[in-house]
């Protein structure tokens, strides 16, 4: 299950998929996807397979196809500036050097999606930043990564049910003695 720390968000999705028994995954949009529903909404989750700077191709087609206005689109990312294990959800903003985010602000032409912002820490300085988000989470990780993926999904409908102070506040429980 821990792997590397760029890949948090599709770790979430892995395990969202999984806890609420979406399709399996198939290839479309320049990505894989999977559907379901959590609490009665209806959801597309996608994981691109561009490379992280072109990202947004992969959400921009799947956004197109089902006419989906950018306010009804979550991306799951790794942040830098959050401890490792803390969230953090968010419509809109800047995209804080994550290449990701910044290829789907310029596919959408809009920064006006959700952000569910998992942290990953900080290394500590700037040159050691990109071996700290490519590299693979440490073993003492293991349980509070595990502990999070766990209650992102198990929280996970009251964010399809646009309560994402809520969602947060689940997750912050959840997560409170592991962490």
């Amino acid at each position: 299950m821990v792997r590397q720390r760029h890949n948090i968000g599709f770790m979430a999705l892995d395990v969202i998929a999984d806890a609420h028994r979406f399709s399996p995954w198939r290839s479309r949009f320049k990505g894989v996807v999977a559907e379901g529903s959590i609490g009665g909404v209806k959801i597309l989750a996608l994981k691109p397979m561009t490379y992280m700077n072109d990202s947004g191709a992969s959400v921009q087609a799947a956004a197109a196809f089902f006419k989906l206005p950018p306010e009804d689109i979550t991306a799951f990312h790794d942040e830098l500036d959050l401890a490792p294990g803390k969230l953090r959800v968010k419509r809109g903003g800047g995209t804080a050097g994550h290449n990701g985010l910044r290829s789907i602000d310029r596919m959408l032409g809009t920064a006006d999606f959700w952000r569910v912002r998992m942290g990953i820490g900080h290394p500590g300085h700037k040159e050691r930043v990109t071996g700290h988000v490519l590299g693979d989470f440490a073993k003492v990780d293991r349980d509070w990564v595990v502990a999070l993926l766990d209650a992102i999904a198990a929280a996970a409908p009251l964010l399809a049910a646009d309560k994402p102070e809520d969602f947060m506040t689940k997750v912050a429980l959840l997560t409170q003695e592991k962490i």
